[in-house]
């Protein structure tokens, strides 16, 4: 489609931190979030990244935040933050052409299984009246219209842990469009939850490191064993870049393209020889009207799990062969799911803005099959674009083209 899209407004609630500033300087340092998680003592797999210190009730008023799933809480935390960073009032705005493009892939888990509880223990007449309101993955959106008076088009997108990065896909054709004149885009994840984490430990998918939690994500090292469950939101504000500039507001950095693919081979294993991955990455650069060997830096998905970190670092190698500098983030933030790709282009784009790469925590010895650059410490350089990768169950990928301002 071609389109220059503006990032004038980031906001981030991770498990490096509340608020873009403390995230960003936790992930620079390469500081892991991975702790034993009290309310998985009982599972094989007992590690998490949760959000540090976040009370709903002061960052939201107590009487609203009882109303809401944790997942739309974290969003509408970061939508605030974004929106502010934007330099934008709502009061002031035509709702009618604000959109809200959000990502999740499971919507309010910890609320479904609060009251599946109440169901079982005391019955049908005792299930809150607001169950669904507060569990339907599309109320995330919706909330964070209500929180704005966004009026323009408002959807939520599920592509499982790439959800975060199709939304803001989808948020950038509906500018180019000409369908809204700003959009608020990202992802919300709230699903490190007893059932949840159960799920995935029974798949082996979760890493086992219990005597080192805090190693236990390590992205494309060789003594990697699996995933740890994260949750957060990362929201961004999107304008096209000549509005932005028309209204004097600070561009961070510009999403100038976009490839999203299937993989079409397995429920929940990535292709080995990533094909679907290459053509997002294909045309992600298409889009954007640029070379691979412009590329100069990407935020993988990197999981820390054997099979996705393997035919991740294959397509780079093979997409990219000059050798961009790759890191992954979720080795501090562990993997947020359906927001991880949302908080990663977030990431990405302060990269590009600060011109600056984070290390990916806890790689050690980086897996010899791998054969790709990963950034072992903060790296400094001119980032003219970058690539920020996302891949989710069912074979979806997500490739966000993000270029500096």
């Amino acid at each position: 489609m071609g389109s220059d899209i503006a990032v004038t407004g980031l906001g981030l609630v991770t498990p490096a931190g509340i608020g873009v500033t403390a995230a960003w300087e936790r992930v620079c340092e390469g500081r892991s979030a991975g702790a034993p998680d009290p309310a998985l003592r009982d599972h094989p797999a007992r590690i998490s990244c949760r959000v540090p210190d976040f009370d709903a009730d002061r960052l939201l008023g107590a009487r609203r935040a009882h109303r809401l799933d944790r997942f739309v809480q974290f969003a509408l935390v970061a939508a605030r933050e974004a929106v502010a960073d934007a330099g934008l009032d709502p009061a002031t705005w035509d709702g009618a052409r604000v959109g809200v493009v959000l990502g999740s892939a499971g919507g309010g888990s910890g609320t479904v299984e609060e009251q599946h509880r109440v169901l079982r223990e005391d019955g049908p007449d005792q299930v809150s009246p607001l169950l669904l309101p507060m569990e339907l993955p599309n109320m995330v959106a919706g909330q964070v219209a209500i929180e704005f008076a966004a009026r323009g088009p408002n959807l939520v997108v599920a592509t499982a842990c790439a959800s975060g990065a199709s939304a803001i896909g989808t948020a950038r054709d509906l500018l180019a469009l000409d369908r809204c004149d700003i959009v608020l885009t990202g992802g919300s994840e709230a699903l490190v939850t007893p059932l949840i984490m159960a799920g995935f430990a029974r798949m082996r998918a979760l890493s086992r490191r219990h005597d080192d939690p805090a190693g236990a994500s390590r992205p494309f090292d060789a003594d990697r064993d699996g995933f740890v469950g994260a949750e957060g939101a990362g929201l961004l504000v999107l304008e096209r870049t000549a509005d932005a500039r028309a209204r004097g507001a600070r561009v961070r950095a510009r999403i100038v393209g976009y490839g999203a693919s299937a993989d079409g081979h397995h429920i929940t294993s990535p292709d080995p020889d990533g094909t679907g991955l290459t053509l997002a990455v294909r045309a992600a650069l298409d889009d954007a009207g640029a070379a691979h060997g412009d590329v100069r830096h990407v935020n993988a998905h990197g999981t820390s799990t054997p099979l996705n970190d393997l035919a991740e670092a294959r397509v780079i190698r093979q997409t990219l062969p000059h050798g961009p500098l790759v890191t992954s983030t979720k080795g501090v933030t562990g993997h947020l799911m359906g927001a991880a790709g949302a908080v990663e282009a977030a990431f990405t784009v302060l990269s590009v803005e600060h011109g600056l790469v984070p290390p990916t925590a806890n790689l050690h010895r980086l897996d010899p099959r791998a054969d790709i650059e990963v950034a072992r410490s903060p790296k400094a350089g001119v980032l003219d674009l970058a690539l920020s990768n996302s891949c989710g169950f069912g074979g979806q990928n997500a490739v966000l083209a993000i270029a500096r301002a």
